[in-house]
């Protein structure tokens, strides 16, 4: 029997967390047959319902018509949501449908949605990075964790922003039908699955301000590329055109980090990346990022994420076979 998924839209919802988990429920099921889902698409009010940007789509069921029981309960995010909390045809019958079903989830920002029913009181949860302390200090009650790509606290799972709707949708396909399916559903919509929900949704570039001189973004791309390479603050100048000491000033400026930093966190990207997806023992990690030693690699993932190389691996390692 295929499970019953409803997605929960209001108006100014984000597009993509609707099509993004909704296509990856809708090729589990193209690759499973009868074992797959149903999507339902459900509003405060059944009709055009318009996303940020514009785009319209059409619920076909009110809230208050959505027959149970519900397999997965998602509730989308956008930038207004706030505005909708008090809506009595969306938060009432989220509260209902919640009970009714056998996991409740949020992508982005529709967390606060879950919160204000109180299904997040005393669990941790995650959201959009931008706006975790905003939740935070609405619901004390609520654990907000704002780094992983999504939680999973018993039956309620929340995600970060955008494009992690799709990496818990793969998780949620990954609980019912194992990493194999999921993997295929990855494959045959092109995104990347090496994603497990306690990785960090901030990368290099979230850490550091995009620079407005083009010379500068494409000596931040060469850095992120090349982590084994020479990467010190005189060979960054000579590639840049510049003194050690302007470029220096140049950098910091425009990005908010001195490059000496940048390079660090980079190079810590990438060894966080290789012990996510790869069995490679550390001391090639750490030579392959351009961390050199085993010993470097332990202080710089101790410095940013304050936990040791190898209990990040245990904790975050893809676990498909």
């Amino acid at each position: 029997m295929q499970r019953r998924v409803v997605i929960v839209i209001y108006e100014g919802f984000q597009l993509l967390d609707l099509a993004g988990p909704s296509d990856v429920f809708t090729t589990a099921t193209l690759l499973t047959g009868d074992d797959g889902y149903t999507v339902h698409v459900a509003a405060p009010r059944a009709g055009e319902v318009t996303a940020r940007g514009g785009v319209t789509v059409t619920a076909r069921t009110a809230l208050a018509d959505v027959p149970t029981p519900i397999d997965t309960l998602m509730i989308v995010g956008g930038l207004g949501i706030e505005s909708h909390l008090t809506d009595p045809d969306l938060t009432p019958h989220v509260t209902r449908l919640a009970s009714a079903s056998r996991r409740v989830t949020s992508v982005c920002s529709g967390a606060f949605l879950l919160a204000e029913t109180g299904l997040l009181t005393g669990r941790r949860c995650t959201t959009h990075w931008l706006v975790a302390d905003q939740l935070a200090t609405r619901y004390p009650d609520v654990e907000v964790d704002p780094d992983p790509i999504y939680v999973k606290d018993g039956h309620t799972w929340t995600s970060a922003g955008v494009t992690a709707g799709i990496d818990l949708s793969l998780a949620l396909v990954a609980e019912d039908h194992g990493h194999r399916l999921a993997r295929d559903v990855a494959s045959g919509l092109v995104v990347y699955l090496h994603r497990p929900g306690g990785q960090s949704q901030f990368s290099t570039p979230l850490h550091a301000t995009t620079p407005p001189a083009e010379h500068l973004r494409d000596l931040q791309a060469y850095i992120d590329a090349n982590p084994a390479a020479d990467l010190s603050v005189p060979t960054l100048a000579r590639r840049a055109g510049m003194s050690d000491r302007h470029f220096s000033r140049v950098f910091t400026q425009q990005t908010g980090i001195p490059p000496g930093r940048y390079v660090e966190r980079s190079r810590a990207d990438a060894a966080r990346r290789l012990l996510e997806t790869t069995t490679h023992p550390l001391p090639t990690i750490a030579r392959t990022t351009g961390l050199g030693a085993p010993e470097t690699l332990y202080r710089v993932f101790r410095r940013h994420w304050r936990t040791s190389p190898g209990d990040y691996r245990r904790r975050f390692q893809s676990k498909e076979p």
